[in-house]
């Protein structure tokens, strides 16, 4: 990888943004042999930084990820894999699922579905200095610690430090709020959940037994992820609080003992005390759905593309199902000797992946709309559809195996 760009470089694929999504894909169209481009924010020392050993709730990333077999084996392909393996993460082989107003209860094992896991929590900063590892040894050429302050089809990239980038194609890898996907006109259907999200890491009194737990209530999920530091200890979660804006406000200015008395009673104390919590952070949550993936020389991944409530922990998932589909077809495109920009390549592309982000985030909000509701036979007959569910084994398995990526 290189980190320096001439203003005449010309890129077959040049990607906007460094992330999990964008730095994965940029490694791969490496490997297919495109000339390809990063551009990054961030700085690379900031990105490779090392991180310290957890020995506390205050050591650990907030953000996290439940990486599914289906992106774990995308970044097996990539090689990136074994530094993920080598840094702090966590496989968790069960599921527990409950409504806070009933008895409904399911619970997946991937003993089930004869797996180790049924996916990987882990810390964000660990994927992407995974994939930067595996960067360093490749022909991408790294323009670090800049920002993109325009783009056109005819004009090329515009940095913030005067330079101009050209590429055949250029990915918007930028995130939610993605200004590559303003610049070229994409609308967005999109609205707003009046939900925030709290994250943070606790301690807890009884080990998480390698188990994601999620309870529903009527304001909102609460997810506790299940989290390894390097000496192995099973104490530590990541915890993800979605709560109407008025209840996250108010959780959020609890002093620290209060919060953690009221976290410690929305799990139910499922794994007994809750005996630490790290600093807490607030994020707004946001459906947004970009009408098309692509344009005249551009095309559209991860958030830039669409984000979805953390509820079911899909959202990198759908990003490396993107990741996944495009590499796929500039392959096909390099075969057929195409541009990676032809016209047929990309919508193939956004024919494969639409449909399925679309499917997904429809169940999502549907799952968020169900347990929202609080009248005495919706209640009913969500918690007696969980526990017939929890029941009836070979449709609850599809149900995991479909989440995981495994094809049945």
């Amino acid at each position: 990888m290189t980190n320096k760009s001439r203003e005449t470089d010309r890129f077959d694929v040049l990607v906007v943004g460094g992330g999990m999504v964008g730095s994965a894909l940029a490694l791969g169209l490496a490997r297919q042999g495109w000339k390809t481009g990063l551009v990054e924010g961030a700085t690379l020392s900031d990105l490779t930084a090392p991180v310290g050993v957890a020995d506390n709730v205050d050591d650990f990333e907030p953000r996290v990820s439940a990486i599914s077999l289906a992106s774990q084996r995308l970044l097996e392909q990539l090689g990136a894999w074994r530094h993920v393996q080598a840094s702090r993460h966590c496989g968790y082989r069960r599921m527990t699922v409950w409504d806070a107003d009933g008895t409904g209860r399911i619970r997946f094992d991937a003993a089930e579905l004869h797996a180790d896991s049924l996916g990987t929590i882990v810390e964000n900063r660990s994927v992407v200095r995974a994939l930067f590892s595996e960067l360093a040894d490749s022909d991408v050429a790294l323009i670090d610690g800049v920002r993109v302050q325009g783009w056109h089809p005819a004009a090329g990239v515009q940095l913030d430090d005067g330079r101009t980038l050209r590429a055949t194609l250029v990915v918007g890898a930028d995130g939610a709020l993605s200004r590559l996907r303003q610049w070229a006109g994409l609308a967005t259907r999109e609205w707003d959940y009046d939900q925030h999200a709290i994250v943070c890491t606790v301690r807890t009194a009884q080990p998480h037994q390698y188990t994601a737990w999620q309870r529903f209530s009527q304001t909102g999920p609460l997810a506790f992820l299940p989290l390894l530091n390097e000496s192995g200890d099973e104490h530590f979660c990541s915890i993800v609080w979605s709560q109407d804006t008025g209840e996250a406000r108010r959780l959020m200015e609890l002093q620290p003992e209060a919060f953690r008395l009221e976290l410690e009673s929305a799990i139910e104390r499922q794994l007994g005390r809750v005996e630490a919590v790290s600093a807490r952070f607030s994020f707004p949550l946001r459906q947004r759905h970009a009408k098309d993936y692509v344009a005249e020389g551009l095309v559209l991944i991860g958030d830039a593309a669409h984000t979805i409530h953390p509820l079911a922990g899909q959202g990198a998932n759908l990003g490396y199902g993107d990741v996944s589909a495009l590499l796929d077809e500039l392959a096909r495109a390099k075969a057929r000797k195409l541009a990676p920009a032809d016209p047929l390549v990309l919508a193939r592309y956004q024919r494969r992946r639409k449909g399925e982000n679309l499917t997904m985030m429809a169940a999502m909000e549907g799952f968020r709309q169900l347990f929202a509701r609080d009248e005495l036979p919706v209640r009913w007959l969500r918690n007696t559809g969980m526990r017939w569910l929890d029941r009836l084994a070979p449709l609850k398995n599809r149900v995991a195996a479909e989440a995981m990526g495994i094809k049945r």
